[in-house]
């Protein structure tokens, strides 16, 4: 028997890209269900070839359902991820809610998948941040050849990381300045077509945006605590995939040739460099793929043992939705959860 799933949030951007990865994967779900706000109740999702109508949260019994996927923001996963861990289903959220929780894991499965057993202490496991999830997936094989000092990174972050409304945002804005009529910001502090915007969340008290610390304090986590890191985070006028240009300090010596080969061999990473007009990933490339691609690596000359690379990523699958089924997967493979229909 398989395994019955519940998606929270099934009717936003990461929901809908959650239910399609599921069924492309063809994770073992007898049974898969959307769920979302009750103001979304009754609205049809895609789910392969089939049509999935959508149901409340608050009447929705998880008694018997084993996974529930939640993208649907913290302070719904603030309320209900507990509620749900308690009636003995897995929850895998979306949202920064729990990331910093110290019993909850905080999992990428190229990089951290055996620190899932502690799941159990809550019923909730963590999804990084997508600018985080690409970056600690180059990160890891890096760091396990010569031990990573510090990151400098600065992120080109594209909308569809502040959700649908944000994607309306940059389609409505592009059409009026074509037109000549007036462009008002709404979900950005300033106009987004055509231009960018240095901010990323809310500002901290040190000058740094809430985006910019949770790269930092999810990369300790996930990867190394020891690990140094600085960002700047970035919108910028792109609907889907996040970009990041990289700079990396060892304390063993690495070059960027080095660094190629070890990165073609590991997993979800693509190497797209061949020093050439176009000889690089893009965010147009990465959408809808899988893959974290890296690319202009090349050593820095003005620090030791030190190099640079572009890592470019689609942030609604690696950032989001595939890396919380990737999660799932491993709960399955790795026989820490069982179908409790069938043990019933």
């Amino acid at each position: 028997m398989g395994y019955k799933v519940a998606v929270v949030g099934a009717t936003g951007n990461v929901g809908r890209e959650i239910l399609s990865i599921l069924e492309e994967r063809g994770f073992p779900a007898d049974e898969v269900v959307a769920l979302a706000s009750r103001r979304s109740q009754g609205t049809e999702v895609s789910y392969g070839d089939k049509t999935l109508k959508v149901k409340a949260l608050d009447t929705y019994d998880f008694s018997d359902t084993d996974i529930c996927l939640m993208s649907a923001g913290g302070s719904v996963a603030k309320e209900w991820a507990p509620k749900i861990g308690a009636q003995g289903c897995v929850v895998i959220d979306n949202s920064s809610q729990w990331r910093t929780d110290p019993d909850v894991p905080l999992i990428v499965p190229e990089v951290n998948a055996d620190a899932i057993v502690d799941f159990k202490k809550k019923n909730i496991i963590a999804n990084p941040n997508c600018s985080t999830a690409q970056l600690v997936v180059a990160l890891k094989p890096l760091h396990d050849a010569a031990t990573i000092k510090r990151v400098v990174v600065s992120t080109y972050q594209s909308v569809s990381g502040a959700g649908k409304d944000a994607m309306d945002e940059l389609f409505s804005q592009t059409r009026a300045i074509f037109v000549s009529d007036p462009v008002e910001p709404k979900k950005f502090p300033k106009r987004i077509a055509f231009n960018l915007i240095p901010q990323i969340d809310v500002f901290m008290d040190d000058g740094s945006t809430k985006e910019e610390w949770k790269m930092v304090v999810e990369t300790k986590k996930i990867l190394d605590p020891k690990i140094k890191l600085t960002a700047t985070c970035v919108r910028v006028p792109v609907f889907i995939s996040h970009s990041e240009s990289v700079n990396v300090e060892f304390e063993k010596e690495l070059s960027a040739e080095d660094a190629r080969k070890i990165l073609r061999e590991a997993p979800g990473i693509l190497v797209v460099d061949t020093r050439e007009p176009g000889g690089y990933a893009t965010p147009h490339e990465a959408a809808g793929e899988d893959a974290t691609y890296i690319s202009r690596l090349r050593d820095d000359p003005t620090v030791e043992n030190a190099i640079n690379f572009w890592c470019v990523s689609d942030n609604l699958r690696k950032g989001a939705a595939l890396n919380a089924v990737q999660i799932a997967e491993v709960l399955v493979n790795r026989k820490l959860i069982s179908p409790r229909r069938a043990a019933a």
